[in-house]
C-alpha cells in the first residue's frame, strides 16, 4: 500500500548530542535554586536525596517504556504519537496538551532564571526600569530586554536548524558537569564543611515519609528531560533502539548532579542556620539565593565564575532542550491534524519546524512580563502534565506489547511497564489530591483549570478536521507510515505487531 510522502526532519544528532540534550533538560533551573528555596527546607537532606533516588529508580522504568516505543516509531511526536498507538487520537490529544503545557513551562522557568543569576552574578546591572511588582516580585525592563534576548536568541538558533543546537548542547552540559562538580568540591574543602552539618535529616514540621514523598512526587519535573529524547528520534543518525541506554544515563546523571548541588548548600554551615539566613536575607528585600552563598563561601569572588559556568550551562540547555522537545511535539499534533497544520509546516532549507519553534517563542516572549514568582506557579504543573505523559507511553507500551508476537522477554517488559505506570499515577495522585504532602498551589491550580479550558477549546475547535480522516492517513501523517499497527478499539485496521518491530 503506498504510503504518504512526508517532509522528514534533518537526521544529524549524533548519540552523544542526544545524551547532551537529556542531560542538560533534566538539570536545570531547579537544581541550583530549589536545593535552598524548597528541598532542604522541605525535606532535609535526607528526605531529598532519597526522594532523588527513588524517584530515578521508578522514572529509569519509564524510560525503558519509552525505548520500547522509540524502536516501535521512531517519529518526533514523543508520548503524543505512542498515545495515538495505543489509545487513538482523542488520548493523544490529551497526552499531546498535557506535554506542551509541561515542556513550555520548563522553558519559561528557565528563562525566568536568567533574571535571577544575573541578579547575583551582576548585582544592578540589568535592574533599571522599573514596571511593576507581582507577587512580591520587582519587574524591571532591564531583565525583560535580558530575557527577550535569550528567547529570541535559542529560537533563531533552533529555527536555523538541529545541527549547530546539537553541538552547542554537548558543549553546555559538559560546561554544567564540571561547574558542580567544581562547586561540591569548593564547598567540601572550606574548614567549616561537614556531614554533621546536614541535621535534622528530615525537616521537622513533616514526617520522614512526607519528606520523601514530597520530592518524588515532583520527579517528573526534576528528571523530565530524559523524555526529549523521543521527541527527537525522528532527527537520529543512529540506531533508535541505543536510545534506552542514553535516557538511563541521563538520568543517573542528574541524580548525581541535583545530589551534588543539593549536599554543597548543606555542608558548609549547619543548614538550618543557611535557611534563617536565607529568610532573614528575603525579608529585607534582598535576593536569597543559598546556592550562590556558599558559592562566594567556597571561592570569593571566583565562586560567582563558578557557579556562571554550570548555571549558565544547565539554563542553556534546559532552553534548548525544551525548544527542541516543544516544538517536536506541535510538529507532530499538527502532522495528525489534532492541531492546525500550521504548526506542522517544515522549512525547505534548515529541515526545521520553523513554525512551531516560532509560536513557541511567542509563548515564552510573555515570560520576562510575568515575573519569576507567578512563572514558579507553572512549575507544578508542569509535573502534571508531563506524569500523564509517562502514563500514556506506559500504558502503550503494554498494550504493543501484549499485541505483539513472538516478543522475546515479554513477561519482563510487562513488568517494566507495569511500574512505570504506577509510578506515573503515584506522582499524578500526590500532586493533585487534598492532603497530599505535594498537593500543588492554589494558584497552581487555577492556571492549570485556564490550560484545561484552552485544551476543550482547541480540542473541538479542530475536531471536525481530524475525526473525518480515514483511520490508515491519519496514522500515517502521525507515525510517518500506514504499516505500523495500533492497538485502539475502532480503528478499522487492528494489526498485529512483528517482533521485530519490537525488539531492542
Amino acid at each position: 500500500m503506498a504510503q504518504v510522502e512526508q517532509v522528514q526532519l534533518e537526521k544529524s544528532l549524533s548519540p552523544a548530542q542526544v545524551w547532551a540534550l537529556a542531560l542538560g533538560s533534566i538539570v536545570g533551573w531547579g537544581c541550583f535554586v530549589l536545593p535552598g528555596d524548597m528541598f532542604l527546607p522541605q525535606a532535609g537532606p535526607l528526605g531529598t536525596l532519597t526522594g532523588f533516588i527513588i524517584g530515578a529508580f521508578l522514572l529509569c522504568f519509564v524510560a525503558v517504556c519509552y525505548s520500547y516505543m522509540i524502536k516501535y516509531a521512531p517519529v518526533a511526536g514523543g508520548a503524543f504519537a505512542y498515545a495515538y498507538v495505543g489509545f487513538g487520537p482523542t488520548a493523544a490529544f490529551i497526552c499531546g496538551w498535557a506535554l506542551v503545557l509541561g515542556y513550555i513551562a520548563i522553558v519559561c522557568i528557565d528563562i525566568a532564571a536568567l533574571a535571577l543569576i544575573f541578579r547575583f552574578l551582576f548585582p544592578g546591572v540589568f535592574e533599571f526600569g522599573p514596571l511593576y511588582s507581582i507577587a512580591g516580585w520587582q519587574v524591571y525592563m532591564g531583565e525583560v530586554l535580558l530575557m527577550t534576548a535569550g528567547t529570541v536568541g535559542f529560537g533563531w538558533m533552533n529555527y536555523r536548524g538541529i545541527s549547530f543546537a546539537g553541538k552547542l548542547q554537548v558543549v553546555l552540559a559538559y560546561m554544567l558537569t564540571i561547574g558542580i562538580v567544581a562547586l561540591f568540591s569548593g564547598t567540601a574543602a572550606l574548614d567549616t564543611a561537614s556531614f554533621g552539618n546536614l541535621v535534622p535529616a528530615f525537616a521537622e514540621h513533616r514526617s520522614a515519609l512526607s519528606c520523601v514523598l514530597l520530592i518524588f512526587a515532583i520527579s517528573p519535573f526534576l528528571f523530565v528531560g530524559f523524555d526529549t529524547v523521543p521527541q527527537a528520534a525522528e532527527e537520529f543518525s543512529f540506531d533508535p533502539a541505543r536510545a534506552r541506554n542514553i535516557m538511563i544515563i541521563a538520568i543517573l546523571c542528574g541524580v548525581v548532579l541535583y545530589s551534588l548541588v543539593t549536599l554543597a548548600v548543606g555542608i558548609v554551615i549547619p543548614y538550618p542556620e543557611m535557611l534563617a539566613k536565607m529568610d532573614a536575607l528575603r525579608n529585607s528585600g534582598g535576593t536569597a539565593w543559598a546556592t550562590g552563598t556558599v558559592a562566594t563561601m567556597a571561592f570569593g569572588k571566583f565562586g560567582a565564575v563558578v557557579l556562571s559556568c554550570a548555571v549558565l550551562g544547565a539554563v542553556c540547555t534546559g532552553i534548548n532542550g525544551f525548544y527542541i522537545a516543544t516544538s517536536r511535539l506541535l510538529l507532530s499534533m499538527a502532522r495528525g491534524r489534532i492541531l492546525p497544520a500550521w504548526f506542522g509546516d517544515i522549512h525547505p532549507k534548515y529541515r526545521t519546524p520553523y513554525k512551531a519553534i516560532l509560536f513557541t517563542v511567542a509563548i515564552v516572549l510573555l515570560t520576562p512580563f510575568a515575573g519569576r514568582s507567578v512563572v514558579v506557579w507553572i512549575v507544578d504543573m508542569s509535573s502534571v502534565g508531563t506524569g500523564i505523559g509517562y502514563l500514556f507511553t506506559c500504558l502503550a507500551a503494554r498494550r504493543v506489547l501484549l499485541g505483539s508476537e513472538d516478543v522475546t522477554n515479554k513477561a519482563n517488559r510487562l513488568f517494566c511497564c507495569i511500574v512505570g505506570a504506577l509510578t506515573a499515577i503515584m506522582c499524578i495522585v500526590l500532586l493533585l489530591i487534598p492532603g497530599s504532602p505535594a498537593y500543588i498551589s492554589v494558584a497552581s491550580r487555577w492556571c492549570l483549570v485556564a490550560w484545561v479550558v484552552m485544551g476543550f477549546f482547541f480540542y473541538f475547535s479542530n475536531k471536525t478536521v481530524w475525526s473525518k480522516l480515514p483511520e490508515e492517513e491519519l496514522r500515517a501523517s502521525i507515525l510517518g507510515r500506514r504499516d505500523i499497527p495500533v492497538f485502539f478499539k475502532g480503528n478499522g485496521s487492528k494489526g498485529r505487531a512483528t517482533a521485530e518491530s519490537t525488539a531492542r
